[in-house]
Order: C-alpha cells, then structure tokens, then sequence
C-alpha cells in the first residue's frame, strides 16, 4: 500500500509542499530507481567487472535519497517565514521597512534550498549515467526514468530560485544565485538528455 499522505498533503489548498518539495520527491524517486538498478546489478556474475563501481553508486544514491527527503522538509521550513513576510502589514513606513527586512532574510534561504536540490539532482543525473553504461541491461528502462524524474526535478527547482531571486534588492546576491542555476539546468538537462538518449538506443536495438 502507498502512503498517500505527501501526495494528498501536496494535492491540499497548503502552501506547502509545494513545488520545491515536490521537485526534492522527485529526485528522490529518481535516486532510488537508480539504487534499484544498482542492487539488480550487484551480485550478477555477467557485471562481477563493475562490482566495486555500482556498490559505490549504489552508497552514493542511498545518501542522496536521505538528503533529498530531508530536503523536501527544508523546503516547507523555508517557505513558511517567506509567507510570513508577505502576510506582513505595511500601513506605515516603520511596518513597510520591517516587512522588506524580513522579507529580504527570507528570500535568501528560498533560493538556498532549491539550489541544493539541484545541486543533489545533478549528482542523481552523474550517478545514473554511470549506470547507463554500467548497470544491468535488464533495468536499463528504469535507468532511463531516473535521469527523466532527475531531470525533471532539476528544471522544478530552478522556478523556485527564478521567482524568488527576481524579489531579492540585493542584485549581486540575485546574480550569483542565478548564475548557478543556469550553469546547473545548461549543463545537467544537456547530459541527462544524451544518457536518456543513449538508453533509447540500446531499448530499440
């Protein structure tokens, strides 16, 4: 039986999850399809060659599933004062200049935790094309959907860090968040497309 208690949680009038919560879960399905494909491959006397390195990934993943389950908590935590901000009055110029403030904070960890999740989907996405070439070909399938959840995951994110960096007064602080986002989504979506790719190839031969 699933339990349905994110999913309804996510379905819900909430605030949160929301998409960046949604974006780390669909990571972290991406990283245990890869953790499957590595424990069908492990033990398999036809890949005894690539043991040691599909253990290693395999180690890696587990980690990665942990973080970006706690990543989809860090996400609700650092919307809820981002919400607060905004829900904060502005009738005066001392209450105007109070909300900016706290608004201004709050900003940087919303951008903070989805930078993180991308960072992690990235790692998911390196993982998993080691997997294309160095998995069972048995799973290649679920290979193949890991890098589409993780890629997929890693574009959710970047919105987070697109919305919230266009309300930040500090440009420079905006910049560089931007910056990395780009660097990650140019480079990530690019590989997670030729190792999807490459699956597609080897499913049709």
């Amino acid at each position: 039986m699933i339990d349905r208690t994110f999913i309804d949680e996510l379905a819900s009038k909430a605030p949160t999850p929301g998409g960046g919560g949604a974006s780390a879960y669909c990571g972290a399905l991406a990283a245990a399809l890869s953790s499957m494909v590595c424990n069908l491959t492990l033990g398999k006397v036809a890949y005894s060659a690539v043991q040691d390195e599909v253990q290693d990934c395999c180690d890696q993943l587990g980690a990665l599933i942990d973080h970006l389950i706690e990543l989809v908590e860090e996400d609700a935590n650092a919307f809820a004062p981002l919400a607060a901000a905004y829900g904060m009055p502005r009738e005066t110029p001392k209450e105007q200049q109070a909300k900016e403030k706290a608004l201004q904070t709050a900003l940087i960890a919303a951008c903070d935790v989805p930078l993180s999740i991308m960072q992690t989907c990235a790692r998911v996405i390196e993982l998993a094309e080691v997997l294309t070439e160095k998995g069972s070909r048995m799973a290649l399938s679920d290979t193949g959907a890991s890098l589409l959840f993780a890629k997929a995951a890693l574009q959710g994110a970047s919105l987070n860090v697109v919305i919230n960096c266009a309300s930040m007064t500090d440009r420079d602080r905006a910049s560089m968040y931007q910056e990395e986002m780009r660097n990650l989504l140019n480079a990530y979506t690019m590989r997670a497309d030729r190792a999807y790719e490459t699956v597609v190839k080897e499913l049709e031969r």
